[in-house]
């Protein structure tokens, strides 16, 4: 009895504790901070930190489904940046706000070089951490044996994928994206090319097209009949030659492409006609109005395009047409789950990348909150008990977070720190190379920094800005996350979903995940009470 009420006394204290923590955090949004004056009241959040450290349970059951989250261009940098406006938009100062993923238990590094160059590309990339192999960058879903745009090399030199894996045990699997849906990412999932810019036969050299190669829109669609969701940008690689877009897209800086496909197929109805032969219940879509109205208790294939080439910034989306990534999120979930074997999915949030390129910091961060969203979607819709959900990226960029800006500086606007040597001001946020290079530096007294096209100054002038080569972070929940803990090579990730999962390399029963789904999970640490070091604290009971 004794030990009984002890343990009741020490729950009880350690409650409000931690309802103490909450109300202090709560309030930032509207005091002064004076509570971060008290050294005690950091160590209290430590405290709190390492009780819930010390509470985690290691799930060591298998995973049904796995969600995987991909920040394109989303580097460390990116996602500090990010958490401060996110942070901002809501009234805190921003530094001590914290994006969904930010909060998931498990945390990890992955290495993101390619075979052959230092720096990846998205295309090497997401061919490492869907198939496990580093490939050549610009190589899509193909081994590096294969030779750079050379259509015969790529045969033989196919990968299967995390996508593939989960197809062969009759699951569910699907794919979104704020890019092209035949863009890098995406395309590794399903597609095999020595050039990633073949999304459409337009694009594509005579002689592949002679020597029998597919553009990844046509691979897409006669190629892999079997996947159940499509939902991104990208109607123009599969449309007749000059098909007329009812909203064409002027200002993507790749806009130039050719208009529509030259084998003059138009490939969503040819998708269609194929749905409707097997009988399939099926779903083509195109705005956002369409999307939200698919019954999707009564669709196992959903195939929606909402843009001419990739979709709209966040900010600049225009929602009577396009769909958000977390609304695409939600609703390829719901499709997904019809299948009681579980699913595999990916969601990209691609326009961050864009946004970097362009050196525009404002659409490149609202761009990350926008995916942020998306994956507080994820965890609303699936339970941690069954459902895996790994968040990364395939590579950085390179802004950085510079000089001394005060606490709560607008993260978007000009430091507040002592000027540099020429004496013009400077934005907190400045990229390494890119559009924004001038010398001698603009003077951006009177410029609106935080505008969404503002095109934020560069070390070394650039056309576009390129990608940075530094590792990228990893955030996981669900069964199995704990692996994703350390420094791994980007070809890890796919083999912890194939482990976790039981398919792939891991089918079989005595090489994967013990432990069914939603069974007793296994406690990480010893779990007991920690004492707190603090002995001043005026938040403490």
């Amino acid at each position: 009895m004794m030990k009984r009420a002890m343990a009741s006394r020490l729950s009880f204290r350690w409650l409000v504790t931690w309802c103490l923590v909450i109300l202090v955090t709560e309030s930032f949004a509207f005091d002064d901070y004076s509570q971060e004056k008290d050294s005690a009241y950091w160590k209290t959040l430590a405290a709190q930190d390492l009780q819930k450290s010390m509470s985690l349970t290691n799930p060591m059951r298998r995973a049904r489904n796995v969600i995987m989250f991909i920040g394109d261009g989303m580097g460390p940098s990116t996602v500090t940046a990010s958490r401060i406006l996110a942070g901002q938009k809501q009234g805190k100062s921003g530094e001590e706000h914290r994006l969904s993923f930010d909060k998931f238990p498990y945390t990890g590094l992955s290495v993101t070089h390619s075979v052959d160059h230092q720096i990846t590309d998205s295309a090497s990339s997401a061919t490492a951490f869907t198939s496990g192999v580093k490939t050549k960058n610009k190589f899509v879903g193909l081994g590096p044996d294969a030779m750079a745009a050379n259509c015969t090399s790529s045969k033989g030199a196919e990968l299967d994928t995390i996508l593939d894996w989960f197809l062969q045990e009759g699951k569910a699997v699907g794919f979104v994206t704020t890019t092209e849906v035949t863009h890098a990412t995406p395309g590794a999932l399903y597609a095999h090319v020595p050039d990633r810019n073949w999304e459409s036969d337009a694009v594509m050299p005579q002689e592949a097209r002679d020597d029998g190669c597919k553009d990844i829109a046509l691979q897409l669609v006669e190629d892999n009949p079997e996947i159940n969701v499509i939902l991104g940008g990208g109607d123009n690689g599969f449309r007749p030659l000059n098909f007329n877009h009812p909203r064409p897209d002027k200002h993507f800086f790749f806009a130039k492409r050719p208009r529509g496909r030259t084998d003059d197929q138009d490939l969503t109805k040819v998708w269609q006609d194929k749905k409707k032969e097997d009988n399939k219940r099926h779903k083509f879509v195109s705005t956002r109005s369409e999307l939200n109205a698919v019954d999707t208790k009564n669709t196992d294939y959903l195939f929606g395009l909402f843009s001419e080439f990739p979709m709209a910034y966040e900010n600049d989306r225009d929602d009577k047409y396009e769909p958000s990534l977390a609304e695409m999120t939600e609703k390829a979930i719901q499709v997904l789950k019809n299948n009681p074997k579980g699913f595999f999915l990916m969601v990209e949030g691609g326009r961050i990348d864009h946004g970097h390129h362009e050196s525009k910091p404002s659409q490149a961060l609202h761009d990350t909150v926008a995916f942020a969203k998306a994956v507080d979607t994820a965890t609303r819709l699936t339970s941690e008990s069954d459902t895996q959900i790994v968040v990364t990226a395939d590579h950085s960029h390179t802004m950085s977070i510079a000089g001394y800006a005060t606490r709560g500086r607008d993260i978007l606007g000009t430091s507040d720190s002592k000027d540099p040597k020429d004496g013009q001001p400077y934005t907190t946020l400045v990229y390494g190379n890119g559009p924004g290079y001038g010398s001698p530096r603009q003077d951006i007294t009177q410029v609106n920094t935080a505008d969404k096209n503002y095109v934020s100054q560069s070390a070394v002038p650039m056309v576009l800005e390129t990608h940075g080569g530094e590792d990228v972070a990893v955030y996981a929940r669900g069964p199995q996350a704990h692996l994703y803990t350390g420094v791994h090579d980007n070809t890890y990730i796919p083999m912890v979903m194939a482990y976790s999962a039981c398919v792939g390399p891991y089918r079989k029963e005595q090489d994967c995940a013990q432990g069914q789904p939603g069974s007793a999970v296994r406690p990480l640490l010893r779990t007991r009470k920690v004492s707190s070091p603090i002995t001043r604290c005026s938040v403490c009971p």
